[in-house]
């Protein structure tokens, strides 16, 4: 069997600049964090990051937001890291940032459409707003509706609360968040786990994603982080 735990930097080695990263987490809450100091220690830029939200200064995102490594931010909720409006709004090209805002319900069909190959859905969210600007409406049974795209990303970095060696994976409580849909969603997939044990020790009824969706997992997530 393949052996997939290595180091965080080995890990995220692969992500170049200009890459597509899904993040999971909802305000940093099952976001790993460390993947993400992996990511600002390795400096890649002009990154599209595809997650709920921007964090907050420090902590999730946020710390790639900072650091100036974000081109384009495609997220539902932005308003906790003042750092995205004031980097929309500079004048400096380079650190300038795109944010594109997807209602959160859309979001997470999208990743999940992406996961299970899906062309699209369509959704009433966002019809007659600046949400369909772009977006082709298709009429269904007297009602209009938005076809909305599948999201898919070159990585996504997601938190486990327990993985095992081949990669299977649960969550506690709300750290599951978008985890286990990007888990899908994405060409290569890294966990960053708070405990890594022995294939077999988890009940199989527990396992939210399966270990062969992850290529890569790395130990020491702290389990008090939420």
């Amino acid at each position: 069997m393949k052996n997939k735990i290595m180091t965080a930097q080995e890990a995220v080695a692969g992500i170049h600049d200009g890459a597509t990263i899904m993040v999971g987490g909802f305000m940093a809450c099952g976001t790993p964090e460390i993947l993400i100091d992996a990511l600002v220690e390795k400096g890649v830029k002009h990154l599209t990051i595809i997650c709920n939200d921007a964090g907050v200064p420090g902590r999730g995102v946020g710390k790639l937001v900072s650091n100036g490594q974000v081109k384009t931010l495609i997220a539902s909720h932005v308003g906790l890291n003042p750092e995205v409006a004031q980097r929309m709004n500079t004048d400096i090209e380079e650190d300038k940032l795109e944010c594109i805002l997807v209602p959160q319900g859309t979001l997470a069909e999208r990743v999940r459409a992406g996961g299970t190959g899906l062309g699209g859905f369509l959704t009433p969210t966002g019809v007659g707003t600046i949400v369909a600007e772009g977006k082709a409406i298709i009429n269904v049974d007297g009602r209009d509706y938005l076809l909305e795209k599948p999201l898919r990303a070159d990585f996504a970095l997601i938190r486990g609360s327990v993985t095992d060696q081949f990669g299977n994976t649960t969550y506690n409580g709300t750290t599951r968040t978008f985890n286990p849909m990007m888990a899908a969603a994405a060409d290569y997939v890294i966990v960053g786990a708070c405990e890594i044990v022995e294939i077999g020790e988890i009940d199989p009824n527990n396992v939210v994603t399966s270990g062969i969706f992850v290529d890569a997992i790395v130990g020491g997530e702290k389990p008090w982080q939420i």
